[in-house]
């Protein structure tokens, strides 16, 4: 871990910080902390950044409520740019969008970025406007006592692609089963910070465990 004194300020003694969400990995904003705005971030856990444009400190979410509570901040290799993972409380654009990067300016046409959410988006789509044709429509259509039914025939399906050892297939009908789960998701309202959430919380309490046996083993010494 390294220090603050050995991060490069720039000549108006701000650093520029690329603030990601730490749930999809979404770049939120660019903002510019000042040495003071840094501490700050620090010591409170909320990013806190440098308004350039009414050089004053600016603790994010102290007027909206829409905090980023810190993850982790990582400097780059030449010590003069940083990378903050946060959990945010609401959007993190003033627009109230939920990143300011939301302006297209170039796609490819034979790339497309995955994500979970991206596909829980579409999702979330697919219920709203039913398109006529669409496998998720009709799964939305037959309610959820249709889609629980999937839920556990792909359930079943992994089990017996993994009981014979077949990877390719095991992976195969885990992405089936990932797929009906998060339909499942959508129809209950339930969404993908929801469960990033959960398992965050169980990370925690494994790591806690973790920590008190691995006490009691050297007590036992």
């Amino acid at each position: 871990m390294i220090n603050i004194d050995e991060l490069k300020f720039d000549e108006k003694g701000l650093i520029p910080a690329v603030v990601v969400d730490a749930v999809s990995k979404r770049v939120l904003t660019l903002a510019y902390m000042s040495r003071e705005s840094l501490q700050i971030s620090m010591e409170k856990g909320l990013s806190c950044f440098f308004s350039r444009s009414r050089q004053e400190l600016w603790l994010k979410g102290e007027t909206s409520g829409n905090y980023q509570h810190i993850v982790s901040i990582t400097a780059d290799c030449d010590r003069d740019a940083l990378t903050v993972l946060v959990e945010k409380d609401g959007p993190a654009c003033h627009r109230g969008t939920d990143s300011c990067f939301e302006d297209l300016l170039w796609q490819s046409g034979e790339r497309s970025a995955f994500s979970l959410q991206a596909l829980y988006a579409l999702l979330q789509a697919r219920k709203e406007e039913l398109p006529e044709g669409s496998y998720t429509s009709y799964l939305f259509e037959k309610g959820v006592d249709k889609i629980l039914k999937k839920v556990g025939e792909e359930c079943t399906e992994v089990i017996i692609a993994a009981k014979d050892n077949d990877k390719r297939e095991t992976v195969y009908e885990i992405a089936d089963l990932a797929y009906h789960v998060m339909v499942l998701m959508v129809e209950m309202g339930i969404s993908v910070e929801d469960i990033h959430k959960e398992l965050a919380s169980r990370h925690v309490i494994d790591h806690k465990v973790k920590q008190e046996k691995m006490a009691s083993d050297s007590n036992s010494l």
